[in-house]
């Protein structure tokens, strides 16, 4: 092999090693990025937050349960499938947590304030877990945060003035311990799947 055949090659061997070190500090550095059975959603310039009162009338938004992982659900009291089935499965993803339960939060929306008083709404609560948190604001700001939340609902009338049901949408909204949007959860998809996701929240570093 001449000298200039040797130079070429030990140039070539350099550059190869040396791209290889790249990558692999490339692969050192990068960060795995989680994944859910919900539909991911990080990052999403929606549903970054809400500001209603709760059924006491204070003031509630998600700075308020920093440190856990909070769904938060749109329904009405007198919703006769859905949101029942939603929030008993939301209990049962706190029980299926374990320790880690005390650090999942309910929290329910109310698409129904003209009947779903506060009194009414504690009591609703209590029914599936005394810690789920349920809100409700004027018909203005329920409106207003239905379409932030890209929420559908739409009054169905009943026979009487006030046996009217609704029409809306029945996914849940998943926050990690930061506050931040993370996953969206299709109603139906059982409290196995969400208390997986929920877990898989729960151990992300800050």
């Amino acid at each position: 092999m001449t000298m200039d055949k040797r130079q070429v090659l030990k140039s070539v061997l350099a550059t190869a090693m040396g791209m290889a070190g790249v990558g692999l500090l490339a692969g050192c550095n990068r960060e795995t990025k989680a994944s859910f059975q919900g539909v991911d959603v990080t990052g999403a310039e929606y549903a970054r937050d809400f500001a209603l009162p709760d059924a006491t009338g204070q003031q509630r938004s998600l700075k308020d349960f920093a440190g856990k992982v909070v769904v938060v659900f749109f329904g009405y009291t007198q919703c006769p499938d859905v949101c029942p089935t939603s929030l008993q499965e939301l209990a049962e993803v706190k029980k299926l947590l374990g320790a880690d339960g005390e650090r999942l939060q309910g929290i329910f929306v109310t698409l129904d304030p003209e009947r779903d008083q506060p009194e009414m709404l504690k009591a609703y609560m209590e029914s599936f877990d005394p810690s789920f948190v349920a809100l409700r604001g004027t018909p203005e700001q329920t409106a207003a945060i239905a379409k932030d939340f890209k929420i559908f609902y739409k009054k169905v009338e009943g026979p009487t003035p006030q046996s009217y049901t609704l029409d809306h949408s029945a996914g849940s909204y998943v926050y990690d311990t930061a506050g931040r949007l993370r996953i969206y959860q299709r109603y139906g998809s059982g409290p196995q799947v969400l208390a997986g996701d929920v877990r898989t929240l729960l151990g992300e570093k800050a």
